[in-house]
Order: C-alpha cells, then structure tokens, then sequence
C-alpha cells in the first residue's frame, strides 16, 4: 500500500503542545517512539496506564479527526496522575478522546474491540504486582486488536533474570519476561527500537534515582491472526 508518510516531526513540533511536554519529549525521543508505533490518521488507538496523558494526546494528534483514542487508567492511578490527566483533557487535542477509568486486566467495556494498536509506556512494569490478573490482562489486550494490529511495549529494562519482581521497586521489568508473557498469549514479536537504550544503565537501581539517562526497551508486537 502506498499510503502518505505521517510527519511525525510535524505533530511534535506542533506550536499548541505544552512546554512541560515538550521536556518531556526529549527524555523520551518522542518523534522516534511515535514513529515506532507506525500510528497513522484514521486509526483506533488504546493508551494503557495514560497517566496524565502525555502519549495519549500524541496519539490523538496522530489519528486526527477520523481516528479514536481510548485511554485507560486504573482506579488506584495516583490522584496527581489522574489530576493532571483531567487537566489535559480540556484541550482542543484531547476533543477525540474517550477515558476509561477501569482495572488493567479488564481495561475497556466489551464493545471497544478491533482496535488497530495498543502503547503500553512505561507502566508494563507495575503488572506483574498490580493485584490483578496478569495472564487474563495479557488476553484481553490481544483480544481487543484486530488481526494484523499492534502492541507497543516501552519500558525500563531490568537485569537479565529479575523477572516481574523488580516493579514495585526499581520500577523495572526484564525483557525476557515481557517477552515471554506476551508470546504466550499469541503475541508475535516483530520490531524492536534501541533509540532509547543507554548501555551506562547498570539496571540495579530505581529508576527515579539513576545518576544516567534509564536503559529502556521497545518492543512491537503484531496478533497475526
């Protein structure tokens, strides 16, 4: 399909973004992270764990008019989190834009479904200790894309073997274990991005506390069939 290039620079550098987001932007190289997704005009879109909706506004800008942004946070979200979410809200870019405020592993009421992608930012971490359940959170997400849609995982990388136990403390998450969960539900890793690695990162330490920039993956996942 020849289908138009998306000008993601463009939807960056659009003059209408706040300044915190364009701090933001820098830390996260968000014109790369947006072109990974491959997120296009038109498309149906789920932003897990929004926060305050730094990604989910992206998105919206991306899809534009034609497209729809969904946007789960869970009830226990932090209350800035959440603050700062309904701040962003009254934006003319978050117009499109339906929130769900909903527990990871049941994130959208059963008529959202054939979605063309899922972003999962830097949150994925957090599941495996969330008190939820992990394996039907990882269904559902499969589930509610359509056939040929995509999962896009970023999230700081862990020490090889520490699993999904590192979360709730390093706010971390080993790979392999991303990986593996995501696979197991049918899950088809296709692409991944090494934009936002930093080999200095000993991955020992919380995140919050790092004295260089956090290694962070980036995993693209396709449900085939």
């Amino acid at each position: 399909s020849s289908e138009p290039e998306v000008d993601y620079a463009a939807i960056i550098a659009a003059p209408d973004r706040s300044a915190a987001d364009r701090k933001t932007d820098i830390r996260r190289k968000a014109a790369q992270l947006l072109a990974f997704t491959g997120i296009r005009p038109g498309m149906r879109v789920l932003d897990m764990g929004a926060g305050g909706g730094y990604s989910t506004e992206l998105i919206a800008r991306t899809v534009g008019p034609n497209g729809v942004v969904f946007a789960q946070n869970s009830p226990k979200s932090s209350p800035r989190g959440l603050k700062a979410y309904a701040e962003r809200e009254k934006r003319p870019a978050m117009q499109g834009v339906y929130r769900f405020l909903r527990p990871f592993d049941d994130p959208v009421p059963f008529n959202v479904r054939d979605l063309d992608a899922i972003t999962f930012f830097f949150e994925y971490h957090e599941m495996p200790k969330a008190g939820i359940d992990f394996a039907k959170m990882n269904r559902r997400l499969f589930e509610i894309l359509k056939p040929g849609g995509v999962l896009i995982v970023a999230d700081h990388s862990a020490v090889d073997g520490a699993g999904g136990e590192v979360g709730p403390t390093l706010h971390r998450i080993e790979e392999a274990y991303v990986r593996k969960h995501l696979e197991a539900v049918g899950f088809k890793l296709v692409d991944e991005g090494d934009f936002l690695r930093s080999p200095a990162d000993k991955r020992t330490g919380p995140v919050f506390k790092n004295s260089v920039p956090n290694d962070e993956f980036v995993l693209k996942f396709r449900k085939l069939r």
